[in-house]
C-alpha cells in the first residue's frame, strides 16, 4: 500500500519549503553586481557615477515588485514563478550576451532596461516564495523568514565560489549561471510549491520546530563550508570540482524531512488505514472558532483594524506605524546596498585586485544575520513577548560602528566592515518580513512586502548613485578610455560617516516603534501561552 506525495500532505509541504529554499538559494543574483560591474565598466567606458547608475537600474528593478505583491492575491504560485523566471532569462541572458562579447555593448539606456528586468525578476520569486511559506508555516514566522532570506544571502556566496570553482573568476561565464540556473530551479520548484493549511495543534507546531532546527542546521553547515572555501586562498581544478560536488549535495540534503514524513505516513497507512490526504482537508477552524473568527470580522467591518489585525493595503498606509517601519528599513538595507553594490570599487580603491573574497563574506554573514535573527527574535516573542523590532534598532548601531571602522581604512578594516555589514543587513531583512505580517496580517501581506522592499531601489538610489557615485567622482581621476578612477583611502571615507549617521537615525525609528509595538508582541505573547496551557493543546 504506497501514500500519493501530493502537495497537501505533510510530506508534499515540506517538500515545497525545500524547492522555495533552493529558489532563495539562486534568487539573490542582484547581490552579485560586484563580480561583472567592472567588466561593463570596461566594455561600456563608464564613469563610476554612470556604473552607479546602471546598479540603481537594477534595484529599480525592485520597485516594480508591487505587481507581483498585486499577483499574489490573484495567481497561484507557479504562475508566479514563472513570470519571475522567464524575465530573470531575459535580463542576464542579454547582460551575459554583451559581457560574453557575443554581442556589441548596447545603448546605454537599453543596459539599464535589461538590468532592471534582472533586477524585477527576483520580485516575482520572492514574493512567491515568501508569501507562501509564511502563510503554510504562520505559526513560526521568524524561523521560515530566516531560513528563506538566509539562502537568498548565501546565494551570492553560491554563485561566486561555483563559478570560481569550475570557471575561476570569469564575468561572462558568471552571467551565465544567473541566466540559466535560477530558471531551471524555478521551473523545477513549480511543480511542488502551492499554499495549504498551517498546522493546527501544539503537536505540529512543536515537530515543525523540530524540523526548521535541522535546516537551520544545514544551513549553518552550508555557510561555514563556504566560508572555508573562502578563507583558504587558491584551490586546484580537481579540489574545486570537488568543492562544488559536495556543495551540491549538502543543498539537497534537507529533502530528507520530506523522505522520512514519506515514510513514516506510509507506515502509519499501512498499520493504521489511515488516509493521510483526507485528514488533512479537514476545515481549519472547528465550528466555535469559525463562529467566533466571523463575529470578530463582523465587527472589525464597523471600525478601523488595530497593530496585529488585518490591514488592507490603505489602511496600512494609513497608519504611523507602517511609515515608521518603513524609513528605519531604508536607512539599514539602504545603506547595505550601497556597499554590496560598491565593494568591487571599494576593494580597488584599497589596493585589493581580487575582491570576489568581500562579496562572499558579505554574503555569509549576511546568511548568519537572517539565520541568527530570525530564530533569535521567534524565541523572544514566544518566551517573553519581546518586540521584534528591538533586533532591528541592535543591528543599525553595529551596522553605524561597522561604516566608521571601514572609514578608518585601517589594514584590515574592508574585512571587518563586509562582514559587519553583511550581518545586520542580514537582520534587518530577516526582521523586518515577520513584523510587517505581525503588525498588519497576511491577507494583503504580498502587496505590503512589496511597498517595503521599495526601500531597496529607493536606498540604491540615493545612497549608491547619488552618494557614493557623486562622492567618489569627486575624488577620481580620469583615465584614458573615458571613465574615472580613484586609489586610496579617502575615496569612500565620507560616503562611510554619512551612512554611519543615517543608521543613528535608524537606530531612533526602531527604538520608537518597539515602544508603539510592545503591547502587540505582550498580546501575541499572551495568546501562545495560553493556548498552550490549554488542555485541548496538551493532550494532542
Amino acid at each position: 500500500m504506497g501514500v500519493k506525495l501530493s502537495p497537501a500532505s505533510p510530506a508534499g509541504k515540506w517538500l515545497g519549503l525545500v524547492t522555495a529554499v533552493w529558489v532563495q538559494a539562486i534568487s539573490g543574483n542582484n547581490y552579485t553586481f560586484s563580480n561583472y560591474s567592472d567588466a561593463l565598466k570596461t566594455l561600456m567606458g563608464l564613469t563610476q557615477l554612470e556604473l552607479n547608475s546602471l546598479s540603481v537600474a537594477k534595484d529599480v528593478g525592485k520597485a516594480f515588485g508591487i505587481f507581483a505583491g498585486l499577483a499574489s492575491d490573484r495567481l497561484p504560485t507557479p504562475v508566479i514563478l514563472l513570470i519571475g523566471s522567464v524575465e530573470g532569462f531575459v535580463g542576464y541572458g542579454v547582460q551575459w550576451l554583451v559581457v560574453s562579447g557575443r554581442i556589441q555593448p548596447l545603448p546605454y539606456w537599453a543596459m539599464c532596461i535589461f538590468l532592471c528586468m534582472g533586477g524585477n525578476s527576483t520580485t516575482w520569486m520572492n514574493t512567491a516564495i515568501l508569501v507562501t511559506c509564511i502563510r503554510n508555516f504562520r505559526k513560526n514566522r521568524g524561523p521560515v523568514s530566516g531560513i528563506l532570506k538566509g539562502y537568498v544571502g548565501l546565494s551570492t556566496a553560491i554563485f561566486t565560489d561555483v563559478c570560481s570553482a569550475l570557471f575561476g573568476d570569469d564575468p561572462a561565464k558568471f552571467l551565465m549561471m544567473l541566466t540559466v540556473v535560477p530558471f531551471i530551479v524555478c521551473l523545477a520548484s513549480m511543480f511542488f510549491l502551492r499554499e495549504i493549511p498551517p498546522s493546527q495543534t501544539a503537536g505540529e507546531e512543536r515537530e515543525e520546530t523540530k524540523f526548521f532546527g535541522i535546516i537551520n542546521v544545514i544551513a549553518v553547515i552550508i555557510a561555514l563550508y563556504l566560508l572555508a572555501f573562502d578563507v583558504t586562498g587558491t584551490h586546484g581544478r580537481l579540489f574545486s570540482q570537488f568543492f562544488a560536488a559536495i556543495l551540491l549535495v549538502l543543498l539537497a540534503s534537507p529533502l530528507l524531512i520530506p523522505i522520512y514524513l514519506s515514510m513514516k505516513n506510509f507506515i502509519r497507512s499501512g498499520s493504521e488505514g489511515v488516509d493521510v490526504e483526507q485528514s488533512v482537508r479537514e476545515p481549519l477552524l472547528v465550528a466555535p472558532e469559525v463562529e467566533k473568527k466571523l463575529e470578530t470580522v463582523s465587527a472589525a467591518e464597523k471600525r478601523r483594524p488595530v497593530l496585529g489585525e488585518e490591514h488592507t493595503i490603505v489602511e496600512a498606509l494609513q497608519t504611523v506605524d507602517f511609515w515608521i517601519l518603513f524609513g528605519s528599513f531604508l536607512c539599514g538595507v539602504g545603506t547595505g546596498m550601497a556597499v554590496m553594490n560598491n565593494l568591487g570599487q571599494m576593494g580597488l580603491a584599497l589596493g585589493y585586485a581580487d575582491v570576489s573574497m568581500f562579496v562572499s563574506l558579505t554574503s555569509i554573514w549576511g546568511f548568519f544575520g537572517r539565520i541568527f535573527s530570525g530564530s533569535v527574535s521567534e524565541y523572544f516573542v514566544k518566551r517573553a513577548g519581546t518586540p521584534r523590532p528591538i533586533w532591528n534598532a541592535a543591528s543599525q548601531i553595529l551596522m553605524a560602528v561597522g561604516y566608521v571602522v571601514m572609514a578608518m581604512a585601517m589594514p584590515g578594516s574592508l574585512y571587518v566592515g563586509s562582514i559587519v555589514v553583511g550581518f545586520c543587513y542580514g537582520v534587518r531583512l530577516a526582521v523586518t518580513v515577520p513584523t510587517a505580517s505581525e503588525l498588519f496580517g497576511l491577507k494583503y501581506y504580498g502587496l505590503i512586502y512589496n511597498i517595503l522592499i521599495l526601500n531597496l531601489p529607493l536606498g540604491s538610489f540615493l545612497f549608491s548613485g547619488l552618494l557614493a557615485g557623486f562622492l567618489y567622482d569627486a575624488q577620481a581621476t580620469s583615465t584614458a578610455g573615458g571613465g574615472n578612477t580613484c586609489i586610496g583611502a579617502h575615496c569612500y571615507r565620507l560616503v562611510f560617516l554619512v551612512m554611519a549617521v543615517v543608521c543613528v537615525i535608524g537606530f531612533a525609528l526602531d527604538v520608537l516603534l518597539c515602544m508603539r509595538t510592545k503591547t502587540i508582541y505582550a498580546k501575541i505573547y499572551g495568546s501562545r501561552k495560553s493556548k498552550k496551557s490549554s488542555p485541548s493543546n496538551n493532550a494532542q
